[in-house]
């Protein structure tokens, strides 16, 4: 049982709202703060999973979603072997998070490519992650109602519906989750250090790498952890009666607490050298990274305060918020400035340790994030606010109730406290309307920010996928507009015109593109594209070429083996062609791709194998002789 009435009368900054009575009168444990504490739990697990119950019929979003799953032919067939040891080998997605791919594929393992196993999953880690938020404070400080206010918050803060309803973004939440435990871990270790805990600590925090490098500042936190709440800082200090007998953990030399963060920061160094080697790799890292470094500081400026501007009136958030230093104003950065002083100046001159330690989390979880080195086209993202929008929460809720405590208005506060979480509950339920669909999740991302060529993509592609390519081409066109280096917006711009027999102008506009991006997907995507212009202009070389290219570039994409089949196949080179739809038929096996293999063995005599192929698009098409009239098109051959 806890000794918070012993603490109050020793150090009131640590002390609990529940007052332990004597042994000789024990309360239940219903009325114990164990059991109070278990039953907050309860309520906020309950009242998180409520709050975000209707995404449970959200589609996916093609924002990323399809590359993480639906498109992706490692993750969604589920756990295998081979599955694994490519999480843990892959740069795919600009990203090495080896915990994160496993997570999706246990999804895939669980629910198919049903998205309401898949947002249910992100929902459910995100009422632990509350859970977890509260237990971690209660422990460390011996707050209740504080440690409750700030859950709370965490819970139905609208900031943070992107990382909840973004299926892609269950590594923001994995790596919450690990990065929670390994705070809750450290006070473990920190009332009697170990090397067998320390080695806890560093797993929990290699876990939370591994599914986001968002969690690398974790050592410095640890600093900040170490002076408030769990006050281990300044050996020399006097050590109040009764703390050590509470749990915490004697005070030692500040030299000392840095030492033993070493190794923890050796293993922030190699993840930042992992994930910048992943950006690098995939091409996230974008020309605004040129950009001179006082640009990128005066944006990191203007950015820090448009996140406390979301923290405190959570409206008009986006799911992109385009980068643009050209707009910056020298005011704007000015003003920012100053107002990050005078507040650091504030913090730091009140000497309250909480909001010591709330700043500067808020200021340093997002260092990795806040644009010194670019990456993507995001100026700011809500998801970077999961983790950091914690200190700001610590430090207000501490501070109001302080202000409170001393002013007899804890009633108040109260009130106070449903009022604003009722609010924030209300504006999160109005911020997961957004995602129903992908077109209103950009049509409201174009209203609310300026020049957003990313939500003109958006659009564009949501009225494509409803068969709308006239009401498509006007965003696609905007969107190259805004930025005429936008890969996306030429690559369907050169679809149009594909699809308007157009063909020189969209191979011009295809190989335009290309010089545009280095992603892989679609840079593979184009080639098959520009491959079939090649194969319709008679051009068989350079359609070879282009598939080739493509399949190269993704050696899972089971159209790129089909094309450089049959453009193989027309040029006469039989051997070739039967390795390519061989591997297409091993990727993704269908009817017109055993057709196709079938075709080409029975042309190189091999009559049995040509039959067994036959069979196997039998049993897999609907109506074969449709399929072969498809297979014959595809070749060219006459009915």
């Amino acid at each position: 049982m806890e000794a918070a009435a012993t603490a109050r009368s020793i150090d009131p900054a640590i002390h609990d709202r529940v007052t332990v009575p004597s042994s000789a009168s024990k309360p239940d444990w219903l009325h114990s703060v164990r059991g109070q504490s278990v039953i907050l739990c309860l309520l906020l697990f309950v009242a998180s999973l409520a709050l975000y119950n209707p995404v449970r019929g959200y589609p996916f979003t093609d924002y990323d979603d399809s590359r993480y799953l639906a498109d992706n032919a490692h993750v969604k067939n589920g756990l295998s072997w081979e599955a694994v040891k490519w999480a843990f080998t892959s740069y795919d997605e600009s990203n090495w998070h080896p915990v994160t791919w496993l997570s999706h594929m246990l999804d895939c393992q669980l629910f198919k490519l049903n998205p309401s196993g898949h947002h249910y999953m992100n929902v459910l880690f995100h009422a632990l992650n509350v859970v977890l938020l509260f237990w971690v404070l209660r422990r460390s400080t011996s707050y209740v109602g504080r440690s409750l206010m700030v859950a709370a918050l965490f819970a139905v803060h609208p900031i943070n519906v992107e990382s909840v309803v973004w299926v892609s973004e269950r590594k923001n939440l994995l790596s919450m989750f690990f990065f929670l435990i390994a705070l809750g871990a450290y006070r473990w270790y920190a009332s009697k250090p170990r090397l067998s805990r320390y080695a806890v600590v560093a797993g929990l925090f290699a876990l939370g790498l591994m599914a986001k490098a968002q969690v690398i500042t974790l050592p410095f936190l640890l600093l900040l952890w170490d002076y408030w709440p769990l006050r281990r800082m300044d050996k020399t200090a006097s050590q109040p009666a009764g703390i050590k007998a509470m749990g915490f953990p004697e005070k030692k030399a500040v030299s000392w607490l840095v030492l033993e963060k070493v190794p923890l920061l050796g293993m922030s160094l190699v993840d930042a050298i992992l994930t910048l080697r992943a950006q690098r790799a995939a091409g996230a890292i974008t020309s605004f990274a040129k950009s001179p470094l006082p640009v990128r500081l005066e944006n990191a400026v203007v950015s820090y305060v448009r996140y406390l501007g979301k923290a405190v009136w959570p409206s008009h958030l986006s799911l992109m918020y385009p980068y643009s230093p050209a707009s910056l104003k020298p005011s704007h950065v000015v003003l920012a400035s100053l107002l990050l002083l005078v507040t650091t100046a504030v913090v730091v001159a009140k000497k309250r340790p909480y909001c010591i330690v709330g700043w500067f989390w808020f200021l340093g979880t997002l260092v990795p994030m806040i644009g010194l080195i670019q990456i993507g086209v995001q100026a700011i993202a809500d998801r970077y606010a999961y983790l950091s929008f914690i200190g700001l929460f610590l430090a207000i809720c501490w501070g109001a109730a302080d202000f409170a405590e001393h002013r007899h208005l804890s009633k108040g506060l109260t009130a106070i406290c449903v009022v604003v979480l009722a609010g924030l509950a209300m504006a999160t339920h109005k911020q997961m309307g957004y995602w129903q669909n992908d077109l209103a999740l950009w049509s409201h991302a174009a209203a609310i920010t300026s020049n957003n060529y990313v939500a003109e993509d958006g659009i564009g592609i949501s009225q494509l996928e409803q068969g709308d390519l006239e009401g498509a081409i006007p965003h696609f066109r905007r969107a190259a507009a805004i930025r005429p280096t936008d890969p996306l917006s030429n690559i369907n711009i050169a679809f149009y015109q594909l699809n308007h027999s157009d063909l020189p102008g969209a191979l011009a506009q295809y190989k335009k593109a290309l010089e545009f991006t280095q992603d892989e997907r679609l840079r593979a995507g184009a080639f098959i594209n520009m491959g079939g212009i090649y194969e319709q202009l008679g051009n068989l070389s350079d359609a070879r070429k282009s598939f080739q290219a493509a399949a190269d570039l993704r050696p899972r994409n089971e159209r790129a083996w089909i094309g450089l089949g049959v453009v193989t196949q027309k040029s006469g080179d039989l051997n070739a062609a039967i390795q390519a739809y061989s591997r297409a038929v091993a990727i993704v096996p269908t009817d017109v791709g055993y057709l196709l293999l079938a075709g080409a063995l029975r042309q190189c005599g091999r009559a049995d194998e040509a039959a067994s192929a036959t069979q196997k698009a039998k049993q897999l098409s609907e109506n074969i002789d449709q399929t072969q009239r498809f297979v014959d098109g595809l070749l060219g051959h006459q009915p």
